[in-house]
């Protein structure tokens, strides 16, 4: 290699690190594991007083969808109820025909995608999606804009479920958008479908009531690549993309089987059965193995060896533990040590992720109350927000070590996105800039 061909590509070998670091693309971040190690935002901030906090934005709708960053720009979705009521005709009927316990607006939704200046906090572009009537209410707790957006760098994915699936230039022109039809949820709890984005396919659990699916489309043009039915009731998970034995396997959990597809094909490579219903947390990839559990009306945890073939049981897995698992939250690994609250409440285990065995159990976290989001490990710290808006941060270990308990002010469903210096949290009202001054 030429003397200068040699020196561009040591910079950009050294580059690629701190890159790497600036960009938070999936709402589990770079790793698909809430884990930024580069990353330091501060231990404490407060929003009342202002400390720490760098800036604030207005949301415009509501949502739960997490953040992502690319470069200088942070990436919102919401839906936005209009005053416009729709005729009794333009109103959509339900599809099917079982028990809900919610029920659908009469009023058209604009769904929204909007990008924010990272340093200032000021809007950069907002784009409506779709204005549409939805054919089912959501949960409570829930909103029409849950799914997370998520970027390869060139291209912005963004899926509404039932409301269109939509790829938009960073700069916030659409390319494509493809309608994949409705979703029926459980009970009409609502929708969360996110993108995944890999080698150049965009993957999108279509888990309901009946004809549930795993889509693969071609992140360029959308158009389909395969199809893979799946015989599972609703989920509301994230599918983990991992390498192993030179084939790319897809992992989605499932109330009826944990199952690896091939990135190829769809073709189910492995399935394992152990969950319980209404499944949620995402996998995470730990040396050879997937870590998959659910915590709704039970608890299951599972260790399963990537380089499984067939149908498996719970007993085949490296391991189980049927103890205390997360209902919506999904788990973060910090070396060996699997973090996770139960249900939805501020109770802590720590299991080793090798043996499965616990380090400590439901230790209760102070000063917090409920958890949606996902905890994030990021510069040697643990950063657990509950739905009041409260941050406990910890120090890893072997006991429970917190280090600061911060107020903001606002609810937070969606997970915290730790990026260089800054921590940003979407709340109900507001987009936050959490770093020292």
């Amino acid at each position: 290699m030429p003397r200068h061909g040699f020196a561009i590509h040591l910079l950009l070998v050294l580059a690629a690190p701190a890159l790497a670091a600036d960009h938070w693309p999936h709402w589990r971040g770079p790793h698909a594991d809430g884990t930024a190690p580069a990353a330091k935002p501060p231990v404490k901030w407060d929003g009342a007083s202002g400390q720490n906090i760098r800036w604030k934005a207005p949301l415009t709708g509501r949502g739960s969808a997490t953040p992502i960053v690319w470069g200088n720009s942070i990436f919102v979705l919401s839906a936005e109820e209009t005053g416009r009521v729709a005729s009794e005709a333009e109103r959509p009927k339900p599809t099917l025909d079982f028990k809900r316990n919610t029920t659908a607006p009469k009023n058209y939704y604009r769904f929204h995608v909007s990008a924010f200046d990272r340093e200032t906090g000021k809007p950069l572009w907002t784009k409506v999606a779709a204005e549409k009537v939805p054919h089912e209410g959501h949960h409570e707790t829930h909103s029409y804009a849950a799914g997370s957006p998520t970027t390869d760098g060139e291209r912005l994915y963004v899926s509404f479920g039932s409301f269109g699936v939509y790829c938009y230039d960073l700069a916030g022109n659409l390319l494509w958008s493809r309608d994949l039809g409705r979703l029926n949820t459980r009970l009409g709890w609502g929708e969360a479908v996110t993108p995944v984005v890999h080698a150049g396919r965009l993957l999108l659990n279509w888990d309901q009531e009946a004809d549930s699916a795993l889509h693969c489309l071609d992140a360029k043009t959308g158009e389909p690549i395969w199809t893979a039915k799946r015989d599972e009731k609703s989920t509301w998970t994230t599918p983990l993309v991992v390498e192993h034995g030179g084939r790319t396997q897809v992992i989605l959990n499932g109330t009826t089987r944990i199952r690896s597809h091939d990135l190829a094909t769809g073709e189910v490579i492995w399935s394992c059965s152990g969950m319980t219903v209404n499944p949620i947390p995402s996998a995470l990839k730990y040396g050879d193995a997937a870590i998959v559990m659910s915590g709704y009306r039970g608890a299951a945890a599972v260790s399963i060896p990537l380089a499984s073939k067939g149908e498996l049981e719970p007993s085949q897995a490296n391991w189980s533990f049927k103890k205390a698992t997360p209902y919506v939250p999904s788990p973060v690994l910090v070396g060996d040590h699997l973090y996770f609250t139960e249900a939805n409440l501020n109770l802590l285990t720590v299991l080793n992720a090798k043996t499965g065995k616990p380090v400590f159990e439901r230790e209760r976290l102070p000063g917090v109350r409920q958890f949606y989001a996902s905890p994030v490990y990021a510069g040697g710290r643990l950063y657990f927000t509950d739905r009041d808006g409260v941050t406990v941060v910890l120090k890893p270990g072997d006991s429970l070590d917190v280090l600061a308990t911060n107020k903001l002010g606002d609810s937070v469903d969606a997970s915290p996105v730790p990026i260089g210096e800054r921590l940003y949290l979407r709340g109900e009202k507001f987009l936050w800039c959490i770093g020292e001054r």
